[in-house]
């Protein structure tokens, strides 16, 4: 069996087992998307979903965000943490999208990358989510682990990650297989233990295998 069709089995037996693979941040427009995924740096996205309702309640536009008050906005974003390089960026891409793109959320990933805190990953996960735009994998901390975990990638830059994701996988299961992964992460491959003798690709999986090995011979 080579690398591509161990991926795709193990594409199958997670798509089996989290069926409803999904986003969790809460967002009803392309706007909200960008904020939630720029605030859910370094926090959960449980997290995000508790600050955000009040948050939108009271920055409707693209231009209240670009007006909002630095240190009231803090204050609002303390909970999710690194909130004051939040707050710029935030801040700081509201007021780019006003002068630069009419108002606008960018729908491609050329100008959305351009804004402060928006990396291709955010980006990505704007324009599958916010447009049904899927033009690559977002790379946050679970895919990133579970990838290299399974042998998907041996690289450590999300970036590489997300290019040898892309190239073992088909471009119409680029959006599920990220949300599989981030649901797998969160599930049974957690960072500090993972749950390897309850995992449904354990039999796929080099990292259970060699920890197998370690453990009964040697």
């Amino acid at each position: 069996m080579n690398e591509k069709q161990s991926a795709l089995k193990v594409l199958k037996i997670l798509e089996k087992r989290y069926p409803h693979a999904h986003i969790a941040l809460e967002f009803g427009n392309p706007l909200q998307l960008l904020v939630a995924t720029i605030l859910s740096a370094q926090a959960t996205d449980a997290q995000i979903n508790k600050v955000t309702p009040k948050l939108f309640k009271k920055y409707k536009t693209v231009r209240d965000f670009a007006n909002a008050d630095i240190k009231e906005f803090e204050q609002e974003i303390h909970s999710t943490g690194f909130y004051k390089n939040k707050t710029k960026n935030v801040i700081g891409a509201a007021k780019m999208i006003v002068k630069d793109f009419n108002g606008k959320v960018p729908d491609n990933m050329e100008d959305l990358v351009k804004l402060p805190g928006v990396a291709r990953k955010t980006a990505n996960i704007v324009l599958a989510n916010g447009y049904g735009k899927v033009v690559g994998i977002a790379v946050d901390t679970h895919v990133g682990r579970v990838s290299q975990r399974l042998g998907f990638s041996k690289n450590k830059d999300p970036n590489k990650i997300e290019q040898d994701l892309m190239v073992l996988f088909p471009k119409d299961k680029w959006y599920e297989i990220n949300y599989l992964l981030i649901d797998h992460g969160r599930a049974i491959c957690n960072a500090k233990k993972p749950l390897c003798p309850e995992c449904p690709v354990k039999a796929l999986c080099p990292s259970s295998v060699a920890e197998f090995l370690d453990k009964y011979y040697r």
